[in-house]
């Protein structure tokens, strides 16, 4: 199936890697670029491309007002694009849209293409997708609950309470539940940054916590300690969160 992509990003850079990306995929034939999101609107009314890849943070009009100012009914399969918004990241996650975080790497893009194209048949479905991630948008939860967890064929959710720990693993992070991992694509400090506090401790790096799940914490000298939890895995805290797993320890009176 040929598709027809439109590029929406005020950043001339950023046009011209997603459009060498796309001349890598044959099954894109057709590829036009708006510079900011009036540009886009008109160009979707006008001719309404297969595919969008749409800046989040633009001037004036960013890429979830082409969104409103479309309407979820009518809006093409979305790509979202975005730098550091914590909280898009956050919506893509809870309503499973895919999106791409700059910069954007190749087998990244490759990726979101494939499950794109899987999506597409169904693209009448994303319409309840689409303005639930509006509604999300317009009141953002101040905490992630949960993730989406994709496969090729499906998607389905983890509730973060449920998460024993996890683990950044290269641009993913590794949720453990109860033996099982799920991995979530995230940076770890995105994830981090959008944790309710109250229940996680980032103890390592490379290790968050849910305080609910610790059962004991051993020191073992030099400013680290190790944490046992209910169903028996240990977790070695580093000296760099020190402080932070000290403060943790500490009654609140």
């Amino acid at each position: 199936m040929s598709l027809s992509a439109l590029i929406v990003d005020d950043e001339p850079l950023a046009r011209e890697g997603l459009k060498l990306l796309l001349a890598e995929d044959a099954g894109i034939a057709r590829v036009t670029e708006a510079k900011h999101g009036k540009d886009a609107v008109r160009l979707i009314r006008q001719e309404p491309p297969d595919l969008v890849f749409l800046d989040v943070q633009m001037p004036e009009i960013s890429g979830f007002d082409v969104v409103r100012e479309i309407g979820p009914e009518r809006m093409p399969g979305v790509i979202f694009v975005t730098a550091h918004d914590r909280y898009a990241i956050q919506a893509f996650e809870i309503n499973a849209i895919d999106y791409l975080l700059k910069p954007v790497s190749r087998e990244r893009f490759h990726e979101a293409m494939r499950r794109t194209r899987d999506r597409l048949p169904h693209v009448g479905n994303g319409e309840r997708v689409l303005a639930s991630l509006l509604q999300t948008l317009a009141s953002p939860q101040k905490h992630l609950s949960r993730v989406a967890i994709r496969s090729s064929s499906k998607t389905y959710f983890v509730t973060l309470a449920d998460v024993d720990w996890m683990r950044a693993a290269e641009n993913y992070v590794q949720l453990n539940v109860n033996g099982t991992a799920h991995l979530v694509h995230v940076p770890m400090q995105t994830l981090h940054d959008s944790l309710d506090p109250a229940q996680f401790l980032r103890i390592h790096r490379s290790y968050i916590v849910n305080v609910n799940r610790v059962k004991e914490v051993e020191s073992v000298g030099r400013g680290e300690y190790v944490f046992v939890l209910r169903n028996g895995e240990r977790l070695q805290s580093s000296r760099t969160y020190h402080e932070h797993v000290k403060k943790w320890l500490e009654n609140p009176w």
